[in-house]
């Protein structure tokens, strides 16, 4: 009796390592010939990783001039959070890790209470990066 589970057992472990040779073999005849290994992380690493948009550009009066100092403003339209950017002394302005599938709303103003038009970024846009001039219509 005990010699029939003896084999009974190495009998069952005989036929899962064909199984597992089997599937092993199948396995790399699936596999692309010559294919580069490299692009595929790559493309798993992109689609794994969230996009975020981000948001750039220049605030300037009627003649074209810079305005340092003016506030930008974006507005979540999800949220109606509104975020704030001095614009630097060439009158830049930076607004990163926008979401997707967030709507957004960008107007700058002075000092003097001017402001520029409103600009919107839409969730159904696919592009990622925004670069806007914002004119101020003021003779600051």
């Amino acid at each position: 009796m005990r010699m029939k589970m003896k084999m009974s057992s190495r009998g069952r472990r005989t036929r899962a390592g064909h199984a597992a040779l089997l599937f092993a073999a199948v396995c790399a005849l699936a596999l692309p010939l010559g294919a580069p290994a490299q692009p595929a992380v790559e493309l798993a690493e992109m689609q794994r990783a969230p996009v975020q948009r981000t948001c750039d550009g220049k605030v300037v009066n009627k003649s074209e001039a810079a305005m340092p100092g003016a506030i930008v403003y974006l507005k979540d339209s999800k949220s109606l959070a509104v975020r704030t950017f001095i614009a630097d002394d060439g009158g830049h302005f930076h607004f990163g890790q926008l979401a997707q599938n967030t709507d957004y709303e960008l107007w700058a103003a002075d000092g003097s209470g001017q402001r520029s038009k409103s600009k919107t970024i839409s969730s159904f846009d696919s592009k990622n990066d925004y670069n806007f001039t914002l004119r101020i219509d003021s003779d600051k």
